[in-house]
């Protein structure tokens, strides 16, 4: 590991000139991601920046019955908050989901976001990857990719997005507050991450040297209708081979409301526009829900590898609607 410097921030002002002066700076928070990337030399800064001591670890409840959550409340903090709980439980299911008790002891919500991709070929300092060394190549699209994108890519990467908590998020119209030497800032959570390109090794469109410092969830009362699905290749903790955040309101037989976001797919937490396009006032029923499932798996792209994947996520995607609808019958 690269030897670095390590400064504490006290304030969000201090923090953000901070990484200014030192283009090689990092900021860290519970380092559950950037660590591990330190010790695999994918990461290098030369200074660290502790932001966990700023005054952004509250969840406050806003005038429209949202929530705006800050950006470093813990994994665990936010999934067990009874506002969460009650308001977006799929978001309180996806944490659960998403890692050990360990780690989400440890990490943040602002770095949940911003972590970066598991493929095994980003990891690898000795090979080629675009997303870490731009035009080397993307070994994946030849080589393993049992596990990457179906909708999203390109040639130059299939790399998927790791996050569970950013696909209830992503349903739920989230947005993205941050802070930089020119003052605050804001973008949905769906205009955070940007399309892979010719260019994956830019992930996000936040301005340069910018510190997230919350997350607001509009009110939104069909999120308490709401679940989070997660499929793995083992029981216990591990990334998601699938996920699907769903919430459905359904009166008089017929889709009132709907929330769809597909997870381990593509890049980034994908909402299913064209899915809940096909869902909105139609039936609530099995044909109804493979349909919009269809619609949104149109665009899906698959390699020899991962071509289950668009089974996979149909299957889920009706699996989890039915049982929404099921508990809205009752």
């Amino acid at each position: 590991m690269k030897e670095f410097d390590y400064r504490r921030a006290h304030d969000v002002t201090g923090a953000v000139a901070l990484l200014a002066a030192d283009p090689d700076a990092r900021f860290l928070a519970g380092g559950t991601n950037l660590v591990d990337l330190m010790k695999t030399g994918v990461e290098r800064p030369g200074l660290l920046i502790d932001v966990t001591e700023l005054p952004l670890e509250q969840v406050e409840s806003t005038a429209d019955g949202g929530l705006r959550i800050g950006a470093t409340v813990t994994n665990s903090d936010l999934a067990a908050h009874p506002e969460v709980r009650r308001r977006y439980p799929a978001l309180t299911q996806a944490i659960l989901a998403g890692a050990s008790g360990q780690l989400r002891n440890m990490a943040t919500v602002g770095g949940n976001l911003l972590q970066r991709t598991r493929c095994g070929y980003f990891s690898d300092v000795s090979g080629p990857c675009n997303k870490r060394v731009p035009g080397s190549g993307c070994p994946a699209v030849t080589g393993e990719h049992h596990d990457h994108a179906v909708l999203g890519a390109s040639g130059h990467c299939v790399a998927v997005h790791p996050s569970d908590m950013g696909v209830a998020l992503t349903a739920f119209d989230a947005q993205v507050a941050y802070e930089t030497l020119d003052g605050p800032g804001e973008m949905p959570l769906t205009g955070l991450y940007l399309p892979v390109g010719d260019t994956p090794h830019r992930e996000t469109a936040l301005p340069p040297g910018a510190l997230i410092t919350h997350i607001t969830l509009p009110g939104a009362p069909v999120a308490a209708r709401s679940r989070y699905r997660k499929v793995r290749e083992r029981a216990s903790y591990a990334f998601a081979i699938g996920s699907v955040a769903a919430a459905l309101d359904v009166e008089d037989g017929r889709v009132r409301e709907v929330r769809l976001a597909l997870g381990a797919v593509a890049s980034r937490p994908w909402r299913a526009r064209a899915a809940e396009a096909v869902l909105t006032g139609a039936p609530a029923t099995g044909e109804t829900f493979a349909a919009a499932a269809d619609a949104e798996l149109a665009a899906a792209r698959p390699l020899p590898d991962n071509e289950y994947k668009v089974t996979l996520m149909r299957n889920l995607v009706v699996s989890l609607l039915t049982e929404l609808a099921e508990g809205d019958a009752r």
